[in-house]
C-alpha cells in the first residue's frame, strides 16, 4: 500500500467516527428536548394499558355476579334479594329473566310492563306478545326490528279473517316476506280464506 491510500483510508476512518459522533450528539440532543413527551408517552400507554385491564377484569367479576344472581332466581324465582342483586348487575339480564317468568306465569301485565325495556329483544317480544288484536299486530310489524314480523302479519291476518275483513287480511299477507318461512301458510290462506 502506497502512503496516500493509507491517509485516504485514515481520512475514510475519521470521517465516518465523525459521522458516528455527530449521529451520537443529534440523538442526545434530540432525547434531551423531547425527555418529557416520550416519559409522559410510555407513562400514558402504561396508564391506558392498565386501566384497561382493570376494566376487563372488574366487567368479568360483574358478569360472574349477575350470574351467581340469575342462578339463584332459578332455583327460587320469589328471591327478591337475588332479584335486585341482579337489577343492579345487569338490566338486560333482569329484564330478560323478569320475561321469561312473564311468559311462563301468562302475566299480562308483567309483559306490557317490559315493552319499553332497554334489553332490545325483550323490549321486542314484550311488543309481540301484548299485541291483542289485529291493529296492534301489524303496528308491531312495521317496526323495523321486529322479531316476529311475518307471523305478527300472519296471525293479523287470521283475525282479520275471523272478522270478515277480507281485503285488510289480504293485505296484511302481501306484508309478508317472500323468504319467509310461513310462506305456504300465507298461499294456504290466500287460496282459501281470502280469494
Amino acid at each position: 500500500m502506497s502512503l496516500q491510500e493509507n491517509i485516504k483510508m485514515i481520512k475514510d476512518e475519521l470521517n465516518s467516527e465523525e459521522k458516528f459522533f455527530e449521529k451520537a450528539v443529534m440523538t442526545e440532543r434530540f432525547v434531551k428536548k423531547y425527555k418529557n413527551i416520550m416519559i409522559a408517552s410510555v407513562a400514558a400507554v402504561v396508564l391506558l394499558v392498565g386501566a384497561n385491564i382493570i376494566y376487563d377484569i372488574n366487567s368479568e367479576s360483574k358478569t360472574t355476579a349477575a350470574n351467581a344472581a340469575l342462578l339463584k332466581l332459578q332455583a327460587n324465582p320469589n328471591d327478591t334479594v337475588s332479584l335486585g342483586e341482579l337489577k343492579k348487575l345487569s338490566l338486560n339480564l333482569h329484564d330478560a329473566w323478569l320475561y321469561s317468568q312473564a311468559v311462563i306465569n301468562k302475566d299480562a301485565q308483567a309483559i306490557k310492563s317490559l315493552e319499553n325495556s332497554t334489553a332490545p329483544i325483550v323490549g321486542n317480544l314484550a311488543k309481540y306478545e301484548a299485541a291483542t288484536d289485529s291493529a296492534q299486530l301489524e303496528e308491531y310489524a312495521l317496526k323495523q326490528n321486529a322479531i316476529y314480523k311475518d307471523f305478527a302479519l300472519v296471525q293479523s291476518a287470521v283475525m282479520l279473517l275471523n272478522e270478515n275483513k277480507i281485503d285488510k287480511a289480504r293485505s296484511a299477507l302481501s306484508k309478508v316476506s317472500k323468504e319467509s318461512s310461513l310462506n305456504e301458510l300465507v298461499s294456504v290462506l290466500m287460496h282459501y280464506g281470502v280469494k
